[in-house]
């Protein structure tokens, strides 16, 4: 077993569960806006369809195609005038309001604590993130995860998104790490492994879902517990 020295993990949708809390903060929003009044729509529809619409404008800012700031304006625009509800009745604040709820959501995927508490003693632990850099770190904070982290590399204090490499060679230099020492673990094939592949890292691909796909990669894990077997 290759001996690895720095661990880098990948925050939403890998330790802190995004589709957990989101789905909380989407069904509060929806009941203090009275939501259902502009149209038939169910609060299981319109987290559906926000999460559809949030999934494919991620992608498009993940690609560099739209900014930050219209990730966040489009969002429930699309989502509730796909819904039906005028575009002039979209309440001016949701997305804001969204944006302040969201990150003190605690909720976190399954041996999350035992598994870093774990590792702490034995690596050393950074984050590599797409997420925004305003609300990173309250997520880390709500969620009681901030103490097992020396390194917080996000996509806007390097200038890059994942998979760019030079967002994991600027995560590399902060930590004081080679490489060859290091391994990634995250949820997302494209911007997490085989971003890291291409630069140079090890990976572990968290699949909790076990979605097929064709990609050769260092390790693949659906349970974070598994991390105890490769570590």
């Amino acid at each position: 077993m290759k001996a690895y020295r720095h661990l880098f993990f990948d925050l939403d949708h890998t330790l802190w569960d995004f589709e957990k809390n989101a789905d909380e903060t989407l069904r509060t929003l929806y009941d203090q806006h009275s939501l259902a009044r502009h149209g038939s729509f169910t609060v299981d529809e319109f987290i559906k369809v926000y999460s559809d619409i949030n999934h494919a404008l991620w992608r498009l800012y993940q690609g560099n195609k739209i900014s930050q700031e219209q990730l966040r304006s489009a969002r429930f625009v699309r989502t509730l005038t796909k819904l039906g509800v005028a575009e002039e009745d979209v309440p001016a604040d949701i997305s804001r309001q969204f944006t302040d709820l969201l990150p003190h959501k605690s909720a976190v995927f399954p041996f999350t604590h035992e598994v870093l508490a774990y590792l702490k003693p034995r690596y050393r632990l950074h984050l590599i993130t797409n997420g925004f850099k305003d609300i990173q770190h309250i997520k880390l904070a709500s969620s009681n995860l901030t103490p097992y982290f020396e390194e917080v590399v996000t996509s806007e204090c390097s200038g890059c998104l994942k998979p760019d490499p030079r967002i994991f060679a600027h995560a590399l230099e902060r930590a004081g790490a080679t490489a060859a020492e290091s391994l990634m673990i995250g949820d997302n094939l494209e911007c997490d492994v085989l971003g890291a592949c291409n630069a140079g890292i090890d990976q572990v691909y968290f699949n909790p879902e076990k979605r097929r796909h064709f990609n050769q990669v260092t390790h693949e894990i659906s349970c974070l517990s598994e991390l105890k077997r490769i570590l």
